[in-house]
């Protein structure tokens, strides 16, 4: 299975963000073209795949977290987490997870 998929976890609490609004930007384009907008369901994944399967191409793409809206910390780290990323094979499935508090984050190339 092709595409970029995406899931967020709260570190503080061990538990998935239900809510969370990311959008997928092809980064290539200038200015980078947003591909998809969605937010996490109750499981902290989105319903659908960020780029489907079908879509799947290699180039350049950003993954934007607004962690700020969800934690809503004036003390928070940060308000938007962007992850670029590349793809060089478009026949492999790209699945980039977001841990997170409102201090700290991080991600990972998943399965």
């Amino acid at each position: 299975m092709a595409g970029i998929s995406t899931h967020a976890l709260n570190v503080t609490t061990g538990r998935p963000i239900a809510g969370l609004r990311v959008e997928l930007y092809d980064v290539a384009q200038s200015p980078p073209q947003r591909l998809n907008s969605t937010r996490t369901n109750a499981d902290g994944r989105t319903d659908s795949p960020m780029l489907a399967a079908q879509s799947a191409r290699t180039g350049d793409f950003e993954l934007r977290f607004y962690v700020g809206e969800h934690f809503k910390e004036p003390t928070a780290l940060s308000e938007e987490v962007l992850v670029r990323f590349s793809i060089f094979d478009a026949a492999q499935h790209y699945h980039v997870p977001m841990l997170c508090s409102p201090w700290f984050f991080t991600t990972y190339r998943g399965s």
